[in-house]
């Protein structure tokens, strides 16, 4: 190679984000260690102040970034050819992943009956507040407003007053509803929506800037977040729930590094290159908890280093981060299930097995790409009539559980606009190829208005 090539070749980051993102992981174990065994309050304070800021700032950009990537995704398929097949071919590889998941979480909880083996007493046991069904899933599809957001009031009485709060949440199932039927209708508009199109491309953009600041964060909001984690709850708390707990890694990594290297082999594609350009995605999804903060990351990924079509790309990965859950919405619920149901002791047969089946097909859009699985997990519970206190045993080790789970969720996200990509003919196989396996590079931040 001439040196003139050599000068001309990228530098490689000597310490690149993902290796950060791990490096604050190991130090937030290390800190989350000392602020328990020398009970250390106030750092074990000040680790979740922390994290909470950094998951906020994340929260805070929902509205705009899913909304604007939605409504721009829709749009972009007016540049695809056979946009409606390739829709179709998502969300039955959806489908297909998702069952194939949650077959896994049933056949471990089978194997290794997580709930008869958890010591831990049921009698206080209290159903959660947040919780779903059938009837909440489909009612939850009719937006409220025009942005999904929603006001709750709660009253508290203190020095013989009654003091009324009021926080502002949003529905990020109805903001999928609102986003596709903004893009479907834009799309029906024609040349007359062009200033909509723009205005919201520009929304999307600046949104994403602020969310590539934020991701910046990561180091020091991974150390926070899992230093709380292991500071507040320890060995202590998972220990009753041990079986359960390693459950749901195990099967988050038989879905990561089975299922999926498995999918990519049948249909071509090489595994450690697909795991080289999803690695920081994967790994920033593990630690912020959320599809949704890291869809910036997957889209960078799945169209720089894994060669998807940008044009395929801005629509299948925003649709994949609010409803292609494998870990939150399959794995967790199946072996949640089996646990509640032994704990409770109530027999399961062949048709509640079906049952889970197919609300982890149909129903994972109840989880729509935030932290945690509480809605999907309820939903689950009642439609196959298990107690719905069994949630609130499971909660207090959520935190851990969502990490491995995230993670899970955002390689499915990744990985199935690669594989229909592939099939298609729409891949860019050279730039596949090119991902560097050794060590993935800083994943640059994507193209205004491109999602």
């Amino acid at each position: 190679m001439s040196s003139s090539a050599s000068a001309a070749a990228p530098a490689r980051p000597r310490f690149p984000f993902w290796a950060q993102v791990l490096t604050g992981l190991g130090a937030g174990i290390v800190l989350g260690f000392l602020a328990r065994s020398l009970s250390l309050g106030w750092l074990t304070e000040t680790m979740a102040t922390v994290g909470t800021i950094f998951v906020q700032l994340l929260r805070v950009l929902v509205v705009p970034l899913v909304l604007t990537a939605l409504i721009v995704s829709i749009t972009q398929l007016r540049k695809v050819t056979n946009a409606a097949r390739l829709a179709v071919q998502t969300l039955l590889w959806f489908a297909i992943t998702a069952l194939v998941s949650v077959l896994i979480g049933i056949t471990l909880g089978l194997l290794t009956n997580p709930g008869a083996n958890a010591s831990i007493n049921t009698s206080g046991a209290e159903a959660v507040a947040t919780q779903g069904s059938w009837l909440d899933f489909l009612k939850s599809l009719v937006p409220g407003n025009i942005l999904g957001l929603e006001v709750s009031s709660k009253a508290t009485e203190a020095a013989g007053s009654i003091a009324v709060t009021s926080s502002l949440s949003f529905n990020v199932l109805q903001l999928v509803v609102i986003g596709i039927a903004l893009g479907a209708a834009a799309l029906a508009a024609g040349e007359k929506a062009a200033p909509f199109i723009g205005f919201a491309e520009s929304v999307l953009a600046v949104s994403q800037k602020l969310v590539w600041w934020v991701i910046k964060l990561a180091p020091i909001g991974s150390a926070a977040l899992i230093g709380k984690a292991v500071a507040s709850y320890g060995w202590d708390l998972l220990a009753p729930l041990a079986v359960f707990t390693v459950d749901v890694y195990v099967g988050c990594a038989l879905v990561l590094f089975g299922l999926y290297p498995l999918l990519l082999k049948l249909n071509g594609l090489r595994v450690r290159r697909f795991f080289a350009g999803a690695w920081e995605a994967i790994v920033f999804a593990f630690v912020s908890r959320s599809s949704i903060g890291t869809l910036p990351l997957t889209q960078s990924a799945v169209t720089d280093k894994l060669g998807v079509s940008r044009e395929y790309a801005s629509f299948a990965v925003p649709l994949g981060a609010t409803t292609k859950m494998d870990g939150c919405a399959a794995i967790y619920p199946a072996l949640a299930a089996i646990t509640v149901a032994q704990l409770f002791g109530v027999p399961l047969d062949i048709t509640d097995y079906l049952l889970i089946a197919f609300v982890a097909v149909v129903g994972s859009a109840a989880t729509a790409g935030l932290t945690g699985a509480v809605v999907m997990l309820t939903l689950t519970l009642s439609t196959l009539g298990l107690p719905l206190e069994g949630v609130g045993l499971l909660l207090a080790i959520d935190p851990i559980l969502d990490m491995a789970r995230t993670a899970t969720n955002v390689a499915g996200q990744a990985l199935v606009p690669t594989i229909v990509a592939k099939r298609n003919g729409i891949l860019d196989q050279d730039r596949y190829d090119g991902v560097e396996t050794s060590t993935p590079v800083r994943a640059s931040e994507p193209e205004p208005a491109t999602v």
